[in-house]
């Protein structure tokens, strides 16, 4: 009996036997994700990456990329170098519109752009409320008056680098009544002093944007009396940034006055080791200047969708 019951006895697996087993589990990729994981992983990219990276990984991926809820902000943001990207940003640009079917909010463009591209933006975005231009040379007032008249539900409008006269300005207002924030941000340079021109955009801005809650006029030409005829204008501001604008004499009367009407107030003086974009005037106002550095800049992309896949290969479709 005990020799019987000895040789029907089975002891468990050992310890070894089980991580073992446990190992030869298979592992799920990234491609079996949910989509609305995939989703919040793809979110945290540029249009760009997702474009030209993200939804070649695999078909799963490119499901979740098409989907239209990932196009209601488009960010085009890149280093600069055109030339060394070996696609072309403006195509791009059209077909990340045209996934957004008309449910686009926000569109940050830099370093590209022209009066053609916005207007294309513009026909089929008009529920957009945000608008960044930064370093789009190209685009010219024309262009840019066109656009904006389509856009009546815009609330914040930055352009930083551009070429944008106060007239131009003007009609951006009048054509948006919602406009609570504008960045208006220039190259620095206090050796201009053109008293025909200097508060032109200041007054296009005084005579348009009532609503405006943030203001930012970094590198601006405006004197005191555009800076008056804005307070004026403008009487729920309550942020507003005059750094480098070298005509300003903010002292006295002027100086109260925003100090008492405005919360957060950046003064003419004030240190620009904040600002996103930088400054190159080292020449004029000394070697302790802020240079903009992408490792610095704290700017939030750079994900790497590489390290996210385990795919081999991308999807063989082109991205478009």
């Amino acid at each position: 009996m005990a020799s019987s019951s000895s040789s029907s006895y089975c002891p468990p697996p050992s310890t070894s036997m089980s991580q073992q087993m446990k190992e030869e589990e298979p592992i799920r990729s990234w491609s079996e994700l949910p989509p609305e994981l995939i989703s919040s992983i793809l979110l945290r990219l540029n249009s760009i990456e997702i474009l030209e990276r993200a939804q070649k990984v695999c078909r799963s991926w490119r499901r979740v990329c098409k989907d239209t809820s990932m196009w209601r902000k488009i960010d085009m943001y890149n280093d600069g170098d055109l030339g060394s990207m070996g696609y072309d940003l403006e195509i791009m640009c059209h077909h990340a519109v045209d996934r957004s079917q008309g449910g686009l909010l926000e569109i940050d463009l830099w370093y590209f752009g022209t009066d053609e591209l916005l207007n294309y933006i513009a026909d089929r975005s008009s529920k957009l409320k945000s608008l960044r231009l930064i370093m789009c040379y190209p685009i010219a007032d024309d262009g840019f008056v066109e656009a904006v008249r389509k856009l009546p539900l815009l609330e914040y409008l930055e352009i930083t680098y551009g070429a944008m006269s106060g007239e131009a300005l003007k009609v951006a207002g009048q054509s948006c009544p919602n406009l609570k924030k504008l960045r208006l941000n220039s190259e620095p340079n206090p050796q201009f002093n053109d008293e025909e021109l200097n508060d032109k955009k200041a007054l296009g801005i005084a005579e348009s944007m009532p609503e405006l809650r943030h203001l930012q006029l970094v590198g601006n030409t405006l004197t005191n009396t555009g800076l008056t005829a804005i307070l004026d204008a403008c009487p729920h501001l309550e942020h507003l940034d005059l750094r480098k604008c070298f005509n300003l004499r903010l002292e006295g009367d002027l100086e109260k006055r925003c100090s008492e009407m405005i919360k957060e107030l950046k003064r003419p003086s004030d240190s620009t080791a904040d600002h996103p974009y930088g400054f190159n005037i080292e020449d004029i106002l000394g070697p302790n200047n802020y240079y903009w550095d992408d490792s610095t800049a704290g700017y939030p992309y750079g994900t790497n969708v590489y390290d996210l896949s385990d795919c081999n290969g991308y999807y063989s479709d082109e991205f478009y």
